[in-house]
């Protein structure tokens, strides 16, 4: 046990000897992920057994998550580490268990508690004993693989009545095989059977998982292969615990990505260090020429990681490059070195000057136009990760450690950049911001804003949402804190069913200019109401801000809500920490406040206009119809 972990273990103790957890629990998260696993376990154990209903009402900006764990077996063990996770993340966690082996009633019954609760996410955990219960004994492999049908019919019934009448998602799990049950059959042929039974049976529910909406399958097979055991003999014999502690604190792990991603606390940039990082050596003493990477042992497991780096580029993170070096020769080993697999064109900022590091991650997140709660920083030195962890306590810090073979899982093993759904927007992201960048260049040769904006030939799109671009719009919901005008959050499900409610309509916003497009920058969610049009909300990327996009699109909306036959607009500002930027956004453009800090109305009067340097385009009906049966949904 570290000093540091020592200290957050005992300072956590204090917290709840005190009786002020509830008051102080904004510190319960930074004292968690200072924690050895050792540690964090045994404070979530301790947090398991506080009552956090005071906290959710003492720290209203904190995000509280409610989740629902069901099942076959006895899943105390998982609902302990999941409050940890939770908390270690950032949250106020609500976590119950339903009855012992209610699993199918709870879910099958629109009625329950489960679904009277309406967590943002249910766990139903599935278990071998789910099938080896009621295959008999003796048994033979067509017995195993006539439950098996059976089991899969009835779960992906549930998950379609989930589907129907259900919030938030439900997360079921692939069935680990153990080899206690395998090894009952004798015969090799009978053992190759099963387990090509079995697999077919995993592969259907992970196809469930890629094509039910609000369903997502958890693989269980990659927790299982770090030495974690599958289940205890004795637990399960005596306490029903099928799964062990071990493997279910790996899926509560899990499960904790997966609810940050679903409440948009993905993080967007990876930051990285790059000697004894992305390469070995010291470039300044060694030379382009001198450094480890693509050649032997070492610097091939250099090359492996910057692999790692390139394929969660691919995928929509933004690669940044932090270091205490010479510029000119940093790119000189970009550029040229044969073994380099990241070359400049991979990040989209390079930062190489001899500023220390929390001062230019301050300048990279400023020139992103990003917070620091959107960047993971990745670098073999402790002492650097604990400057920056002492100036940037918002940003995720990874001590990479000295082996090179271990950077890839040190860096991978909280899925800080797991994401719902990866998108056409995100393949693009790099190249984008590349493109950002000439925008940059262009402002600061041009004379002024004005000048600026009237050669950018901006172009603007809006019209009712695509069933393509759910995927895309769901995330500009998760992802953008700073044009969001209540910061709700919607899956992808979410958006579609907002976009075919009678009475409804959710339009996509796309713009692009001289240097490219920029795809689908935003959106904005109408509803018809009695009392007129409201727009639920606003949001805008924020590599498209200043261009007069939110005056073309709100002019759009009212103009067309006026035709439509609508008496006002209604609009609603929620203020969060972040968001702060378009308080004043509806006063500006003509609205006048109703409530406090709350609702505008427009009354469709006098309307701005778009802007005349940008081009707006408003395809098919901006606006639902103001019937009298729309009015009254």
């Amino acid at each position: 046990m570290t000093t540091d972990t020592a200290a957050a273990l005992a300072r956590l103790r204090g917290l709840h000897r005190d009786g002020t957890l509830a008051e102080r629990f904004d510190e319960v998260g930074p004292l968690l992920a200072a924690m050895s696993a050792e540690d964090a376990a045994r404070a979530a154990r301790l947090l398991a057994r506080a009552d956090l209903d005071a906290a959710r009402e003492l720290h209203p900006r904190l995000p509280a998550v409610r989740v629902t764990v069901t099942g076959h077996g006895t899943l105390e063990a998982l609902r302990v580490a999941l409050v940890g996770e939770l908390a270690r993340h950032g949250y106020v966690p609500s976590v119950r268990l339903t009855g012992f082996g209610s699993y199918v009633f709870e879910l099958g019954d629109p009625g329950s508690e489960l679904y009277a609760g309406k967590p943002d996410v249910v766990v139903c955990v599935l278990d071998h004993a789910t099938v080896f219960d009621e295959v008999g004994v003796p048994f033979t492999v067509e017995d195993v693989e006539r439950v098996l049908a059976g089991k899969l019919a009835l779960w992906r019934g549930l998950a379609a009545r989930y589907g129907e009448s259900g919030s938030g998602a439900l997360v079921l799990n692939t069935v680990p095989l153990p080899r206690l049950w395998q090894a009952r059959l004798l015969d090799h042929r009978s053992r190759a059977r099963l387990g090509a039974a079995w697999r077919r049976a995993n592969a259907e529910l992970l196809e469930l998982g890629a094509s039910a909406e609000r369903v997502v399958v958890v693989d269980v097979d990659p927790l299982l292969s770090s030495a974690t055991e599958l289940s205890d003999p004795r637990f399960e014999t005596y306490a029903g615990a099928h799964l062990s502690d071990g493997l279910l604190g790996a899926y509560a792990r899990e499960l904790g990505h997966l609810v940050r991603a679903r409440t948009g606390r993905a993080r967007k940039v990876l930051a990285l260090d790059l000697d004894g990082t992305l390469w070995g050596g010291i470039l300044g003493d060694d030379g382009v020429e001198g450094i480890e990477v693509g050649h032997g042992p070492r610097g091939e497991a250099f090359r492996r990681f910057q692999g790692v780096a390139k394929q969660l580029a691919s995928q929509g993170v933004l690669l940044a490059a932090v270091s205490k070096n010479d510029r000119d020769t940093v790119l000189a080993a970009l550029r040229d070195h044969p073994g380099m697999l990241l070359r400049e064109d991979d990040f989209v900022r390079i930062l190489a000057d001899w500023s220390p590091k929390p001062v230019n991650l301050r300048a990279l997140t400023e020139g992103l136009n990003l917070g620091g709660d959107s960047v993971v920083f990745a670098d073999d030195s402790v002492h650097e990760c604990a400057a920056v962890a002492a100036e940037l306590p918002e940003t995720v810090v990874v001590h990479l450690g000295d082996d090179p073979a271990l950077h890839a899982v040190t860096l991978l093993a909280d899925g800080w950049f797991t994401t719902t759904e990866i998108t056409a927007e995100d393949r693009a992201r790099t190249r984008r911001y590349h493109e950002e960048a000439a925008r940059s260049e262009f402002l600061a040769a041009a004379g002024s804003a004005e000048e600026f904006l009237a050669g950018l030939d901006v172009s603007v799109r809006l019209a009712p949402a695509e069933p393509g671009e759910t995927a895309r719009l769901s995330q500009i919901t998760l992802r953008t804190n700073q044009f969001n005008l209540t910061t709700e959050r919607l899956s992808p499900e979410e958006v579609r069913e907002r976009a075919e409610r009678p009475g409804s309509r959710v339009l996509a916003i796309s713009a692009a200019d001289r240097f490219g497009s920029n795809g689908v920058v935003g959106a904005v969610f109408l509803r018809a109401r009695p009392e007129g049009l409201v727009i639920e909300n606003f949001l805008l990327s924020c590599r498209v801000f200043s261009r007069g996009i939110e005056q073309a699109v709100l002019s759009a909306v009212l103009h067309a809500a006026r035709e439509a036959g609508f008496a006002e607009v209604h609009g609603r500002y929620l203020p969060t920490a972040k968001n702060g930027k378009v308080r004043d956004l509806y006063p500006h453009y003509g609205f006048a406040p109703v409530e406090e800090g709350a609702w505008f109305v427009h009354d469709l009067g006098e309307i701005v206009g778009v802007p005349a340097h940008l081009t707006l385009h408003a395809e098919g009906r901006v606006v639902p119809e103001a019937s009298p049966e729309a009015l009254t949904i």
